[in-house]
This record gives C-alpha cells, sequence and structure tokens, in this order.
C-alpha cells in the first residue's frame, strides 16, 4: 500500500499528474488546489496518498498535505461519493472552508464542486455534521481530524448568524465571523456586540 510519493512532477493534467521516484512514473489522482500548489514539471514534489484498491483498478489519490487526506476519507464515507467527486469538493473548498461550511450546515458551497447537486450536498452535510460539531475542526498531529469547537452554539451566537445572512452574507462566511469575533469576545458576547464586530471581520 502506498501511502507517500517524495519525487519530481513530470507532467500535469486537469486531473491529475504524473510523479517521477527514481525512474517509475506515478499516475496519481489530485484536486485542483493540489495540483495548482504542485507547480509544473520539474518541480519536486511530496504528497500523501490514498491507495483505493477494486477489482479492475488500482487508483492513487494525491495531496498537497495531511488534512486535505483526511477530508478525503471523510468524503468517499458518504454514500454516492467516490474519490473523483471528493477530489472536485476538495478542489472549491479548502479543508478549513470545508468544515465550515458543514459546521454550518450550509450546502450551497459544495455545490459548487462538479459532480455535486443539491442532494449530494445535503447528504454530505447531513452524515459529517457530527463530526463538525459547533463552529470548525483542527487536523490533529496523530493525522486524524480532531474536533474542536470555536465558539458557543447559543442564542447570542446564532442570532448574530441570522442577522448576517439577512444582510445577504452566506452562512458559511457567517458562521467563521461569528466564531471568530465570539471567540475573542468570550461567551458572554451579547448579540448586540457580534454582529457589528462579525461585520468588520467579514470587510477585512
Amino acid at each position: 500500500m502506498i501511502a507517500k510519493l517524495t519525487g519530481t512532477v513530470d507532467s500535469v493534467a486537469a486531473d491529475g499528474c504524473v510523479v517521477d521516484v527514481n525512474g517509475v512514473g506515478y499516475l496519481v489522482f489530485a484536486s485542483r488546489r493540489t495540483l495548482e500548489r504542485l507547480g509544473g514539471a520539474g518541480q519536486p514534489a511530496v504528497l500523501h496518498i490514498e491507495t483505493q484498491v477494486r477489482e479492475d483498478h488500482i487508483h492513487l489519490f494525491g495531496f498537497i498535505d495531511r488534512a486535505e487526506r483526511d477530508w478525503f476519507r471523510l468524503l468517499t464515507g458518504v454514500q454516492g461519493v467516490g474519490g473523483r467527486v471528493a477530489l472536485s469538493v476538495l478542489g472549491v473548498l479548502d479543508p478549513d472552508r470545508l468544515a465550515m461550511a458543514i459546521a454550518a450546515q450550509d450546502k450551497a458551497p459544495l455545490t459548487a464542486a462538479d459532480g455535486v447537486g443539491p442532494k449530494l450536498a445535503g447528504r454530505i452535510v447531513s452524515e459529517l455534521k457530527d463530526r463538525v460539531p459547533a463552529f470548525g475542526v483542527a487536523p490533529a498531529p496523530s493525522d486524524a481530524i480532531r474536533v474542536a469547537a470555536v465558539a458557543p452554539d447559543d442564542a447570542a451566537a446564532a442570532d448574530a448568524v441570522s442577522a448576517l445572512v439577512n444582510l445577504g452574507y452566506g452562512r458559511t462566511d457567517a458562521v467563521g465571523a461569528v466564531a471568530a469575533v465570539a471567540q475573542r469576545l468570550g461567551a458572554a458576547a451579547a448579540v448586540e456586540t457580534l454582529i457589528p464586530a462579525a461585520l468588520k471581520e467579514l470587510a477585512r
């Protein structure tokens, strides 16, 4: 089982790349985010690998960091999400924004990925919401996803998020802004304090 590749980028395509490791070329499927960070042919490459073995093929999926690989594993555990769809999601949402979208129960950002309609986006959010309670997650050093609340899940925070959404902000962005200011201001912060502080956060 291949878990990591260290070599040189031989070529890059729309959905993956070939990594030369001591003269052996490995075809690795990857997200747009990973491919952009890898650079072009001739660049050094270090990829974390998820190997999928099926009856008719062996596919290597590569990730620029462990957080992206961990999210790939979570996504492919959802019914209807294969490797290519998971890469598509990770190509439009980095791990932090994906975590925030799921924590906010906001399926809209996921539908920007090819192959993800409203129904599948809703399933992803529903099945993974318990892995992201409250407002966010952080990758743990042990290569697992460690869930950590970063804002109080109380009425003031909920009201602040609702107010920002009513002002036209996306739910994911609203949740992120309220989470950030609530962490700074503390659990006792009133909604009247959270809203203007969150607006300043969104204006950055």
